[in-house]
């Protein structure tokens, strides 16, 4: 025994959920809207295109600051080494030896003399600055103030202050201060500095 359905495709009770339906991608509007030809209006297409740019500026802008961050980190690692190269030469030869040559110290610039190594004042006096005897040419361990070219091919100045500084009950030690900046941005901020003292024990 079977129950014969009508035309309609109900099954004869008018009950909603049991009365078949037809699928979404069949009904007449959803047909209609597939089979259009019509595409964007300028509307969405402006907008679309303002998305797109908005994103595609923030990527670049991202990459342009990575790029500059990482120029940057390698100047820093560069100017470290550099400058511990240089503070190496005052840990090989002896106390009496460590001094600049006051001739060399006469003639350093503006940028030299306005580091805190110095003091607050701008420019400052090096007449504490302590000298010492150097043969010619001047070796590295005596100038105050010299340019050269890094491993990676780029331009830095080394400056080396020394001082003599004498703790509370203590005797008098030597302060050595080696700023690395960059050769062709004098006043921007110093790549690397480090200090250190030497005790007249080393010799």
């Amino acid at each position: 025994m079977y129950c014969r359905m009508g035309h309609s495709g109900r099954i004869g009770r008018g009950i909603g959920p049991l009365e078949g339906r037809k699928p979404l991608a069949d009904r007449g509007m959803v047909r209609v809207r597939l089979r259009s030809e019509r595409g964007f209006g300028l509307i969405e297409l402006l907008m679309a295109m303002v998305i797109l740019n908005i994103g595609i500026l923030a990527i670049v802008a991202s990459f342009n600051s990575g790029i500059f961050a990482l120029n940057r980190a390698s100047k820093i690692s560069t100017a470290s080494a550099l400058a511990d190269s240089q503070m190496e030469l005052y840990r090989a030869i002896t106390y009496n030896s460590i001094g600049l040559d006051s001739t060399a110290l006469g003639s350093v610039d503006n940028t030299y003399k306005c580091d805190s190594a110095l003091g607050v004042s701008c420019p400052n006096s090096t007449s504490g600055e302590v000298t010492a005897t150097c043969s010619s040419p001047i070796p590295n361990e005596c100038n105050p103030s010299r340019n050269l070219t890094g491993a990676d091919h780029k331009k830095y100045r080394v400056d080396t202050y020394i001082v003599t500084t004498t703790p509370t009950n203590g005797r008098p030690l030597k302060a050595v201060t080696v700023v690395v900046r960059d050769g062709n941005t004098l006043n921007a901020r110093p790549y690397a500095r480090i200090t250190s003292t030497f005790d007249a024990s080393t010799g």
